[in-house]
């Protein structure tokens, strides 16, 4: 852990000194309390840094939040072992594949019994909050049950003991980026309306009390909703092929779910503030969470030691060390092959920006994280599911 200054501790090892200064920067406004806790996967992120953790007393800033709101992971652990699984591992690679739409702007052409619930619900919540989810992306109730793309995947995994896992990475899909797109510019509408400057135009802030500020955190809070609805719905169709490959029902053990992009109301020091989680999760005594590494490298069960000082969170994941650019030009599809070499994924060009390589190592990352969480299980891939 590294005190930067009076509002920034740091508990990354590896960082750029981009990256560093961004979260300085952040860390100068003057609502920050009591400070930011920079995570040890920061990296460059839009006006805030990717990994975190930024109280704020009287005003919230839409991209400190991010544009994947709610964004995060679930798991299940089921009855089975590794050793039950038949070797026809494609089999149940493809039928995952049938019964998620993957990739940016893919979404389902059907609803389903249990999509239809879960959108009934969201529909309730949306006329509770006060605004119609159409408005931002008329086929909203057909994004709930899809994955996305880029660094969002669906996995079956082992752990140290051979207990199979189900494990998935995704958010609130365009109908949430289209929500947080929207309160970022209105943000910096009112910096120019008001003449108030800030050190970048992503750290536009909305003044608690507003009518702004408020219709945000009501659109924000209902897009949280869906992205944890949109796990569970995915989670629902991943258990149901698990269980047709099996050829038998799947008992859930254990379900675990958690945000990494979001804002919460909690209590810090003695004073009540809007808590963003920019890449970072609730890591409070006791809570379980999940810390996915990239697509070739172990990911994690956790549960959390409540570190007042980095305000009860933790790290999200790996954390980038090249941009998805500088990755398409430094790697190969065989330096891909090689990464991905016993676990059963799609072969194709369009995962060079998140070969295992383009990321930290995570165990660096979950060294450096020893105060903020506990290890419970270490999972090691067996399926991978990605969007192109």
């Amino acid at each position: 852990m590294q005190r930067v200054n009076d509002r920034l501790i740091n508990w990354a090892s590896l960082i750029e000194a981009g990256t560093l200064a961004q979260a300085e920067t952040a860390s100068t406004l003057p609502f920050i309390f009591p400070h930011i806790a920079l995570m040890p996967d920061a990296h460059l992120g839009k006006g805030a840094t990717v990994g975190s953790v930024i109280p704020t007393l009287g005003a919230i800033i839409p991209a400190a939040v991010g544009v994947d709101i709610g964004c995060g992971m679930a798991a299940v652990r089921t009855q089975y072992h590794r050793e039950d699984l038949q070797p026809n591992l494609a089999d149940l690679r493809t039928a995952i594949e049938r019964a998620v739409p993957l990739s940016a702007g893919v979404y389902n052409t059907a609803i389903t019994e249990t999509a239809a619930r879960r959108i009934e619900t969201l529909t309730a919540k949306a006329e509770k909050a006060g605004f119609e989810p159409g408005q931002y992306a008329g086929n909203w109730h057909l994004q709930l049950g899809t994955l996305g793309s880029g660094n969002h995947f669906i996995e079956v995994t082992a752990d140290e003991t051979g207990a199979v896992w189900l494990f998935l990475h995704s958010g609130s899909r365009g109908v949430g980026n289209k929500i947080a797109t929207h309160h970022i510019k209105v943000a910096q509408e009112l910096m120019k309306r008001y003449w108030i400057s800030v050190p970048d135009p992503d750290l536009a802030y909305l003044a608690e009390g507003t009518d702004e500020f408020w219709r945000y955190i009501r659109e924000l809070r209902w897009a949280q909703d869906f992205a944890l609805s949109n796990r569970d719905e995915m989670m629902d169709r991943v258990v149901a092929c698990f269980a047709e490959f099996t050829g038998g029902p799947v008992e859930e053990l254990e379900r675990v779910q958690c945000h990494h992009n979001y804002t919460e109301q909690e209590t810090h020091f003695g004073k009540k503030v809007w808590l963003s989680r920019k890449g970072a999760i609730n890591a409070e005594q006791g809570r379980p969470g999940l810390i996915p590494g990239s697509m070739g490298d172990a990911s994690y069960v956790v549960v959390g030691k409540g570190n007042r000082l980095a305000l009860n969170s933790s790290p999200h994941g790996a954390g980038r060390n090249y941009s998805r650019s500088k990755a398409r030009k430094t790697f190969t599809r065989e330096q891909l092959r090689e990464a991905m070499k016993g676990i059963e994924y799609r072969d194709t060009d369009a995962f060079l920006d998140e070969i295992p390589q383009a990321y930290k190592p995570i165990d660096v990352v979950m060294n450096d994280a020893g105060d903020l969480v506990e290890i419970r299980h270490t999972l090691r891939q067996i399926v991978n599911v990605k969007g192109d």
